[in-house]
């Protein structure tokens, strides 16, 4: 056990690849426990975590969220977000909280803050609003990428535990919503608190059109969840449904879409993939390995053993999850942790749809707070402000993230409401 986690965070530090650290720290644990023969059933092991129909869907909706972002949608987002809020108290601040919303529907939160934030940060400043506070805004904001659905890690966590991903998304709904609006209720106490200037008003002209025009954008998440939970097609089918209807709303309707612009989301569509697919093949052999030496259930005993109360270990989940999110990328903690959390909500009763939203939302906190937080590395290389000040700025809004992260933990009917809805309706 203190092998293979000694080992991984030595090579981690070395600056080692994720991937290539955890299988290192698989060869050593075996090594070290006179196992090794089992190397030889590694690259079965590995093939077999990636020979999965549901994986496909991850490059389709990646491919998804680059078209969207190069294809001018995102620009007509922002638009339409402004057209709702602009007008407001901090309504620009608030515009680039509701274009996180629309857009985190086919993003990841690292895309959508280089997306958005590109768009926003900018506007922001010209506005009056200090940078330090528009770039922790929009990289907090982007968390809700992860979360609302399609949501990528929402469905690497089914795929990992065979939890229903229908059932995930629906799951993700309220708590990414319930995000989005304390946000902006934030935004608005820190306008009226320093007189941040408000938007000039915008005519009801330009608000049809803005509507009109983004009307077809917005619709996306509603074609793709709608189409998974009538059963007109699977989560696999919509991505790739997804892909089409962005490919054509950037080319054809909008006909912002170049040749080098499609060339490039393919290109970093191919490279993020990549990255992600032999990081779920490690997966396998992570579990495999944690599997033969009991691992998983040895961290459950020793947590159970601290405390059989339900809301003790809750506590401590989230706990581990939120110092993990603060070195690790998320795909790499739900391979750590995840043999764990299983035992441990199966013995506690927690639902998987339950855990799985608790989980994600953990992890996608951990791209928002030092040391190692990635969204806020990408605002600070778009906004030109110092790591350090932008973490400054974004600490209450990561409290506002805690505080619904406490609240997801502790009222399971936040999350199971529309995933039992949803099954009773079917």
């Amino acid at each position: 056990m203190s092998i293979f986690f000694g080992s991984f965070a030595a090579f981690m530090l070395l600056g080692v690849p994720i991937a290539i650290a955890l299988g290192v720290g698989c060869m050593f644990l075996l090594w070290f426990t006179g196992q090794f023969h089992m190397m030889s059933a590694f690259p079965r092991y590995m093939a077999a975590g990636l020979d999965q129909f549901l994986l496909l869907s991850i490059p389709l909706f990646v491919l998804t969220g680059n078209l969207m972002s190069r294809g001018g949608i995102t620009e007509r987002i922002v638009l339409l977000a402004q057209a709702l809020v602009g007008r407001l108290p901090g309504g620009l601040s608030m515009v680039g909280v509701t274009t996180c919303m629309f857009f985190g529907s086919a993003a990841t939160a690292t895309s959508e803050a280089a997306a958005v934030g590109s768009v926003m940060i900018p506007a922001m400043d010209r506005s009056g609003y200090p940078r330090d506070y528009a770039a922790a805004l929009i990289a907090v904001a982007s968390v809700m990428g992860s979360i609302i659905p399609p949501a990528i890690s929402m469905i690497i966590f089914g795929a990992l535990t065979g939890t229903s991903i229908a059932s995930l998304f629906l799951a993700g709904i309220v708590p990414g919503i319930l995000i989005g609006l304390l946000l902006m209720v934030y935004a608005y106490w820190q306008a009226v608190r320093h007189g941040y200037p408000v938007a000039p008003r915008m005519s009801w002209q330009a608000r049809l059109s803005a509507v009109a025009s983004a009307t077809p954008a917005a619709l996306l998440p509603v074609i793709i969840l709608g189409g998974i939970l009538s059963g007109i097609f699977t989560p696999t089918e919509s991505a790739g449904v997804a892909v089409i209807y962005a490919l054509v709303l950037s080319g054809v309707v909008y006909r912002e879409l170049t040749w080098s612009g499609l060339y490039e989301a393919l290109w970093q569509t191919g490279f993020l993939t990549a990255g992600i697919m032999i990081v779920v093949a490690m997966a396998n052999m992570v579990s495999f390995v944690f599997a033969v030496e009991g691992v998983a259930e040895g961290i459950a005993r020793t947590m159970l053993g601290i405390s059989e109360n339900k809301f003790v270990l809750l506590l401590l989940i989230n706990i581990v999850l939120l110092l993990l999110g603060m070195f690790l990328e998320p795909i790499s903690i739900m391979i750590l942790i995840l043999p764990v959390l299983t035992v441990i909500g199966g013995n506690i009763g927690l639902d998987p749809v339950h855990l799985g939203t608790i989980v994600v939302l953990n992890i996608v906190i951990g791209l928002v707070t030092p040391p190692v937080g990635l969204c806020l590395f990408i605002t600070s290389a778009i906004s030109g402000v110092r790591i350090e000040d932008i973490s400054r700025r974004a600490l209450p809004m990561i409290g506002i993230c805690v505080f619904v992260l406490m609240l997801v933990s502790y009222v399971p009917k936040i999350t199971l409401y529309l995933p039992s809805l949803y099954a009773t309706l079917r």
